[in-house]
């Protein structure tokens, strides 16, 4: 590829400023982004990113996308919002329409197809008659997934894949912080949150097939592992589990102290039996974080041999932003459809301007 990668980004808050700029720096030209606050529309990405030298690209309102998208033809576009498949469908099919790549935040995104397999090929049905490529990724991407399949590939038996990691949700926004029930008493996330975690299997399928199922993000991760290591599920269930402090503690996030005792986030266990024999049990926690903590990522594989990795104080935030920057010319050059990344090859550091590593335009 000869020219530059032209690309817009959706959603410019704090991970569309390290999206925006990473994108810059590896060789990428800016051509659109988007945001619904008035906060942001109309600045120029410049002032997003604290940079000083303008680049001429201003915020348009999220509401006008399709038309800016249509004039400017970008080759991918960057859509960081939100957290579920349902929330992103807009922009990802305003994408596809106009045959414009897609790679999202989204942690359903990632690997939709055991959560809301409607909405997925839906939209794996427009990116294919838009002749363009819709995906997830970010740090479950690489962290949670590619790591531990590589590892994997170290192994002469495993029997369990056992996974933990922790991220602060001061750090992602207010949406996120209530989706993990930060703030609430007991008996209000047990109400909210916990409703389903005596579901079986087939009672989730059914929540699953009517489109009310509400995934943690090991749900998907775990969907991704599978297919990714080629098992075969034959069940999956999820407990919601509130984290609480001995002390208060203040969420600027949330504008709130959360008093003692009462919730600061919650741990999602989601335990995945295969035919294969192959057990997953991983754990995402999300929280208001008492001083000292920090995030985790540990992961342990059992069989022969025992093997465990341990990544502390990961930031998240950046490795996000960085491994779906990285991911890019992987995705131009991916089939069209909606392909997630576990059927993609892995993504790659850009030595190089970003163009280099693009084979299709």
């Amino acid at each position: 590829m000869k020219r530059k990668v032209k690309f817009a980004q959706y959603g410019t808050g704090r991970m569309g400023k390290y999206l925006m700029r990473y994108a810059i720096e590896h060789g990428a030209e800016p051509v659109a982004a988007f945001d619904m606050s008035d906060a942001a529309i109309g600045k120029d990405i410049s002032d997003i990113m604290g940079i000083s030298e303008p680049t001429g690209i201003k915020v348009s309102d999220s509401a006008d996308m399709a038309k800016v998208i249509a004039d400017t033809k970008p080759d991918v576009c960057i859509v960081a919002t939100r957290s579920t498949v349902d929330e992103i469908f807009e922009p990802f099919s305003i994408c596809a329409k106009n045959g414009v790549n897609a790679i999202s935040t989204c942690e359903e995104s990632l690997f939709p197809w055991n959560s809301a397999p409607k909405l997925a090929e839906e939209l794996d049905a427009l990116a294919k008659a838009g002749g363009c490529t819709l995906a997830g990724s970010g740090y479950p991407d690489l962290y949670w997934g590619v790591l531990i399949t590589t590892i994997a590939a170290s192994m002469n038996s495993i029997d369990k894949i056992k996974g933990s990691s922790s991220y602060n949700v001061e750090d992602y926004g207010i949406a996120l912080a209530e989706g993990h029930g930060a703030g609430l008493t007991l008996e209000e996330f047990y109400e909210k949150l916990g409703g389903y975690n005596d579901y079986t299997y087939e009672m989730i399928q059914e929540l699953i097939e009517k489109g009310e199922w509400i995934p943690s993000y090991m749900w998907t991760q775990n969907g991704w592992l599978a297919s990714r290591l080629g098992l075969t599920i034959i069940s999956q269930t999820q407990k919601n589990i509130p984290k609480t402090h001995s002390e208060d503690l203040h969420s600027k996030t949330l504008g709130m102290t959360i008093k003692a005792g009462n919730v600061t986030g919650m741990g999602s266990v989601v335990t995945t039996k295969t035919a294969e024999g192959v057990t997953l049990v991983t754990e995402s926690i999300g929280k208001v974080y008492a001083p000292g903590e920090i995030d985790t990522n540990d992961w342990s594989l059992y069989g022969e041999p025992y093997t465990a990795i341990k990544v502390d104080n990961p930031a998240t935030v950046e490795l996000t932003c960085a491994d779906i920057v990285n991911r890019i010319p992987v995705l131009i050059d991916s089939p069209s459809g909606y392909v997630s990344t576990d059927r993609m090859a892995n993504g790659q550091y850009l030595l190089k301007p970003m163009e280099h590593y693009v084979n299709s335009i």
